[in-house]
């Protein structure tokens, strides 16, 4: 029996998580004894806030969390992120327009299977997490890149999206702040692609996991916001799906939460699809997920305070290395220079000629592992996590300016 005879086609054309694979190389040397310090892991270094925790103990302690509950959740979660959605996106809906997921990527997935069908397109702007293609690739639907480099901030036109668009695009892709890039878009910008959209009938899947995560110069102490593409154009709502959870806003990653918004009928589909994929999440998680949507929220603030110091290091410090160009994030925790400059050259008696042969060459040589620009579109650019401490957070750059020296 042949290789392709023992898997399904679809899935064995599934690439592996790039970033979960260099994470995992580096905790492989890690627990070898090497030093590293990994950038790879989009991942809050902080201990999830004790009143979630707290939360999470007592519904262990409750007989109602040891059986099935309804598959699109908890009745008083999905009232909690509707009003979550009110909050923070500027939409009102209905509990019954939430479906409560296995966290961020069961949302991603679930929302381009009840949407495409085979050889729809998705204009995806580029660089782009590493779960998007595999998703769209899994419903059916076709890929289109749409790039905008470090020049633009990583930030798209609506000018691009229209000289993208053919009779088969069918959904625009829209993430701010994003994975990978930290950019986020302007109120004018979000208003400008959201009125595009709906002019052409385009559905939109917009991922807002990291919209609590937001930096720049504040006004009255007050932090600036990733506006939602909805609350820019009220219009869109009935052709939009908002993909959310609580992984890193509130350092829960492992908990496995998150949700997607969308108009009824969409939701329902939803619904159906995890009844017969996974049913509910665990019950624990989501009584967890109440308390950290209606609870305080200093313990957030607390954290995004910390992201916003280490960004600002973390950018201060890659901007010292000559061939290196480093737009800053205002979103995320994530910097994405582009480090163009930097190939071609010879470093430590290796020439590498693109960003994943640079990565490699900074772990064996530097102990400092970060995911090459080939895991989110072009090469010429690397992706660094800047939700790890403070020291090693330093202490790695610094590595990487001797080694580049």
């Amino acid at each position: 029996m042949t290789e392709h005879a023992r898997l399904s086609a679809r899935i064995a054309a599934i690439a592996e998580s790039a970033t979960l694979k260099v994470d995992a190389k580096a905790k492989a040397l890690q627990a070898e004894g090497r030093p590293v310090i990994s950038y790879a892991a989009g991942e809050p270094d902080f201990a999830t806030p004790d009143y979630i925790v707290e939360a999470a103990l007592a519904a262990t302690r409750d007989p109602k969390n040891y059986r099935y509950t309804p598959a699109a959740g908890l009745p008083e979660l999905r009232e909690a992120v509707a009003a979550k959605t009110l909050r923070d996106s500027g939409l009102e809906v209905s509990a019954g327009q939430v479906v409560v997921t296995n966290g961020g990527k069961q949302a991603v997935y679930q929302a381009f299977q009840v949407l495409l069908d085979d050889g729809d397109e998705v204009l995806v702007p580029t660089p782009y997490w590493t779960t998007y293609p595999e998703a769209i690739k899994l419903a059916g639907g076709r890929q289109v890149d749409v790039f905008a480099g470090a020049d633009q901030g990583y930030l798209v036109t609506v000018e691009q999206l229209e000289a993208a668009r053919t009779e088969r695009t069918k959904v625009l892709l829209f993430v701010s702040p994003s994975n990978p890039t930290g950019a986020v878009y302007a109120p004018e910008q979000v208003e400008a692609i959201g009125e595009w959209a709906l002019e052409h009938g385009i559905w939109v899947v917009s991922d807002e996991i990291y919209q609590n995560l937001t930096y720049a110069d504040e006004v009255d102490g007050v932090p600036p916001r990733a506006v939602s593409i909805v609350e820019a154009v009220p219009g869109l709502a009935n052709q939009t799906i908002l993909v959310n959870g609580v992984a890193k806003t509130y350092a829960m990653t492992g908990w496995r939460l998150g949700w997607m918004v969308g108009p009824a009928d969409v939701i329902k589909g939803a619904a159906n699809l995890q009844s017969h994929l996974s049913s509910n999440v665990s019950n624990i998680s989501q009584r967890a997920g109440i308390a950290a949507l209606t609870g305080p929220q200093d313990a957030v603030e607390e954290m995004r305070r910390a992201f916003d110091r280490r960004r600002r290091t973390i950018v201060a410090e890659l901007s010292k290395i000559d061939g290196v160009s480093v737009p800053v994030p205002q979103g995320a925790f994530y910097v994405y220079p582009d480090v163009s400059g930097l190939l071609g050259r010879s470093w430590g008696g290796a020439t590498p000629t693109t960003s994943l042969e640079l990565a490699d060459l900074m772990l064996e040589q530097a102990d400092v592992a970060a995911v090459p620009g080939e895991a989110f579109g072009p090469s010429g650019y690397l992706r660094f996590s800047y939700a790890l401490g403070d020291g090693p957070l330093l202490e790695g750059i610094e590595r990487l300016q001797r080694l580049f020296a």
